[in-house]
């Protein structure tokens, strides 16, 4: 019996104009802020003399990688991202960027999304991916359509009551 498992598929490299200047001033960040600080802590802890007990020196050390890693992911991610700019032509129709407002149709419940990159979800903001289940089920649909999402809570049938860009 094998480990090997398939890879995973690849996420949609499409963001916002927003969320793609916030990766890149994130990146600029971690490479002319934050790691040039953690750096000089490092080089001070390894000045104190033995490193295998100086916790100082390992933790710092851990946090250049976490930040090595983290930039090197982003200078990767960013050139193969594609910036979506501009409103389609009918805004009564759900495509990438636009904010929508949901109904539960068995339980009358309204929620409010906005369809973003996987690169810049945020639950609390209400930002879901274009990746997502309900994302991709409510994708090219109008105003008033009614559809059915597979969530992880089961099949839930919606109903779009609002659509802004």
């Amino acid at each position: 019996m094998s480990r090997w498992r398939p890879p995973s598929p690849s996420s949609t490299a499409i963001i916002t104009r927003e969320g793609f200047e916030r990766l890149k001033a994130e990146l600029d960040h971690l490479w002319h802020t934050l790691r040039p600080e953690v750096v000089k802590a490092l080089a001070a802890a390894a000045a104190e003399g033995d490193r295998s007990e100086n916790a100082e020196y390992t933790y710092r050390k851990k946090q250049l990688g976490e930040i090595d890693r983290r930039a090197r992911y982003l200078s990767k991610r960013i050139p193969s991202l594609k910036v979506a700019e501009g409103a389609p032509a009918d805004r009564t129709m759900v495509f990438f960027g636009a904010s929508i407002e949901l109904e539960n149709v068995d339980s009358g419940e309204s929620v409010q999304y906005r369809i973003v990159g996987p690169d810049e979800t945020d639950a609390r903001r209400g930002w879901i991916s274009i990746d997502s289940p309900l994302a991709r089920a409510v994708l090219k649909k109008r105003l008033d359509d009614e559809f059915e999402a597979e969530l992880p809570s089961g099949r839930t049938r919606f109903a779009i009551v609002a659509v802004a860009y």
